[in-house]
């Protein structure tokens, strides 16, 4: 098995119900264990601005799925709950990012892991460091140190 961390977001629709439904999702993910996910956190958009605000949480799972297999299965959950990719940045019923696979570096056409830019997104680190406080991100360092660097970004945890 191994340990992979997943980004959940929303700002469209129903974000809160959206990040609940694909929560339960991800625990019927096959050759996967679903193990717990943080508490949900609000943040203001990114890049594009003239948007709603983002719900957002991450998940850790332990799975069996190789890399590829899994961020398919993501997107599959994505597409079921209406995701469309008009441009980058754009507003999005779901948003599921695999930020980590273990302790992996990957770069291939379809997927960057670790997230490219999770290293720098105070709403990946603050629900990140929820549920793995001493966690490494491999060739970028410590979470909560990266966290301390993102202390001008607002995010609020919510529930």
């Amino acid at each position: 098995m191994t340990v992979a961390y997943v980004g959940l977001g929303a700002n469209i629709g129903e974000p809160r119900l959206q990040l609940e439904a694909a929560i339960a999702e991800l625990k019927k993910l096959p050759d996967t264990d679903f193990v717990l996910a943080s508490g949900i956190y609000k943040s203001g958009p990114v890049g594009y601005l003239d948007q709603p605000d983002f719900l957002n949480a991450v998940a850790r799972l332990d799975t069996r799925l190789a890399p590829e297999a899994l961020l398919g299965r993501l997107q599959d959950i994505e597409q079921r709950h209406g995701r469309e990719r008009l441009f980058a940045g754009a507003p999005r019923t779901l948003d599921l990012d695999l930020l980590l696979y273990g302790d992996q570096a990957i770069a291939s056409a379809r997927l960057t892991v670790p997230h490219p830019r999770m290293h720098e997104r105070a709403f990946v680190l603050e629900p990140l460091t929820e549920i793995a406080p001493d966690i490494v991100i491999p060739g970028r360092g410590a979470a909560r140190e990266l966290l301390a660097a993102c202390s001008t970004q607002n995010v609020e945890r919510v529930s």
